[in-house]
């Protein structure tokens, strides 16, 4: 069962986030999380990297980091690239390590009802089976010029 969300929840979202941890980012650059990462990173959001795996390179001009505990500067949104059973312990750590995030978003594919509503009730904003990169371009005008009927009115072609 997938969320509906309104186009103008979204844009808010986007345009309102500067700074964004991205769980379970991969180095291969083939991977959906690296370029998914590093497309935001080039939108000029500040993107963190997080993976344990690859804790101490650097990506983006960031040091990836192996927990979202170890971020000390403010986050905005926790963007997540992990299985589903694997998002309620994630987003306990984002709401314990930033007091005022604003949004958890799961990757396409991944949807936590529970960790939702433990987000919800904090008043954090989430997004679940969406991706921002996807999202952003569909509300900012750029995938029209891919084909892509987006359903967005503009004069900006």
């Amino acid at each position: 069962m997938s969320e509906s969300y309104s186009d103008a929840h979204l844009r808010d979202i986007l345009s309102r986030t500067k700074v964004i941890a991205v769980v379970g980012v991969s180095m291969n650059e083939v991977r959906p999380s690296f370029y998914v990462a590093r497309y935001l990173n080039l939108k000029g959001f500040r993107v963190i990297p997080v993976n344990p795996g690859h804790a101490g390179k650097v990506l983006f001009g960031e040091t990836v980091r192996a927990s979202l505990s170890e971020i000390e500067d403010p986050v905005d949104m926790v963007d997540i690239f992990r299985r589903s059973e694997h998002v309620p312990p994630i987003v306990d750590e984002a709401l314990e390590a930033f007091p005022d995030l604003q949004t958890i978003w799961l990757q396409i594919g991944v949807e936590s009802p529970e960790a939702a509503e433990t987000a919800r009730a904090r008043g954090v904003d989430v997004i679940m089976n969406r991706c921002p990169k996807i999202e952003y371009q569909r509300l900012f005008g750029e995938l029209r010029m891919g084909g892509f009927n987006t359903g967005v009115i503009s004069s900006k072609l």
